[in-house]
């Protein structure tokens, strides 16, 4: 049930922030669904055509389908003062969606008997596999490449779960705890990996 709930959060977080990219860009309605939903659901999708799990697993989500195209539309309506909110907190929630996807990106990939390398792409991808395609959607360099540390973080949490140091909830949950404490503490401190520009 746990589990359950912090999918529930991190998918509802991501649809958010495709949805507020959209309005930043001054997207219809239409605009707002399809940035909502590819962030919320694009990652995973991604995973399960590179690894080999049946795609229209996707589809039996309806539940959650529904409740992130009423989060969309939620969005769309709400006064401008409310995002105010979500700048302020909305890292926290995704940074939960990364820590969750990533983890279960990865679950998914071990289960299947796929290889290390399976796994940590399976891991980075459902993590933030949605995310990237949000910034293409939305015309920007994707987020990941250039701001805080964020994909790594769901790389890692891959390697751990390939390696099999992950057993049972209790190193999960701490693993889940890790992540988003990682995240956060980029975000705070403005970590970067190095960069490098020839131009």
């Amino acid at each position: 049930m746990t589990w359950d709930v912090l999918n529930i959060i991190g998918t509802l977080a991501f649809a958010i922030s495709g949805a507020i990219i959209a309005l930043k860009e001054h997207y219809d309605i239409l605009g707002v669904q399809v940035l909502g939903f590819t962030t919320a659901f694009g990652g995973s999708t991604i995973r399960n055509l590179l690894i080999g799990i049946p795609i229209e697993n996707i589809w039996t989500q309806g539940d959650l389908f529904i409740a992130v195209f009423l989060t969309n539309i939620i969005i769309f309506i709400l006064p401008r003062q409310w995002f105010e909110y979500w700048f302020k907190w909305g890292i926290l929630f995704d940074a939960i969606g990364l820590a969750s996807f990533a983890i279960q990106g990865a679950v998914s990939a071990v289960e299947i008997g796929a290889p290390l390398s399976a796994v940590l792409v399976a891991a980075t991808l459902t993590g933030s596999g949605g995310g990237m395609i949000r910034d293409v959607f939305a015309g920007r360099k994707p987020m990941i490449f250039r701001a805080e540390i964020y994909a790594l973080w769901a790389a890692l949490g891959g390697l751990m779960v390939g390696l099999g140091v992950i057993q049972g909830p209790w190193m999960t949950g701490a693993l889940f705890a890790a992540i988003v404490t990682l995240r956060m503490l980029s975000v705070q401190f403005k970590w970067r990996l190095p960069q490098r520009s020839i131009s």
